[in-house]
């Protein structure tokens, strides 16, 4: 599994098939764990400027990432918050099309008021969901040291701020929150993995608040 897979089964609520997070946030968060992943990979790194440069432009064997690391490589020297607006462009889509071929959620077309179609996303196969969030909650509640994939998870969530949405059992929430943004900011990485999860959290935060933006202009 994708980190980006991952984290998109720990936002969407298993039973009722929808997302706990808006958009853009969701959208760009898959797009930043998506540049992890390269990272991780040893195929992208951020240079000393803050730029996006291509390491290894060979393909990984992955459609989704190839497709993604095929983009960075036609947009040289750019910065990883200019890239995650047209690097979520289809992918939450793409993923969630994926889990569901493979019997990890569910398509269940469904009709808003009678009218309106709507497909939610249910799980269906729970398993590999339920080692993520046991990692996750071994992390954030008996304070294991995370390895990359799950510090990349939290930080991720942290940036949204859905941490107790997706660790629902925890007593004092904002001891949780505070947890996970004490793990986003640590050493828990190689320099170049904690580089591109730092700026995935500012492009991630920069999104929301323009959305906030928006959202509070329209309704003026």
């Amino acid at each position: 599994m994708l980190i980006a897979e991952d984290l998109l089964l720990l936002l969407y609520d298993d039973e009722t098939g929808k997302p706990i997070a808006g958009s853009p946030g969701l959208d760009y968060a898959l797009a930043g764990a998506v540049l992890i992943e390269l990272t991780l990979s040893r195929k992208l790194d951020i240079n000393d400027r803050g730029r996006l440069e291509v390491l290894d432009g060979a393909p990984t064997g992955d459609p989704i990432l190839d497709e993604r690391l095929s983009y960075v490589a036609s947009k040289p020297g750019k910065k990883p918050k200019d890239q995650v607006g047209a690097l979520s462009k289809r992918l939450r889509d793409q993923l969630l099309a994926r889990l569901a071929d493979r019997g990890v959620l569910e398509a269940d077309q469904g009709k808003v008021l009678g009218l309106f179609p709507v497909k939610r996303w249910p799980a269906k196969d729970a398993r590999h969901e339920e080692e993520v969030r046991a990692k996750l909650e071994s992390v954030l509640k008996v304070g294991t040291t995370p390895d990359e994939r799950t510090g990349a998870l939290i930080a991720l969530l942290s940036a949204l701020n859905v941490v107790p949405k997706v660790v629902t059992d925890a007593v004092d929430k904002r001891a949780l929150k505070q947890r996970a943004k004490e793990i986003a900011e640590s050493d828990w990485a190689a320099a170049a993995v904690k580089k591109a999860v730092t700026e995935m959290q500012a492009a991630i935060t920069a999104a929301i608040v323009v959305a906030a933006s928006a959202g509070a202009s329209s309704g003026g």
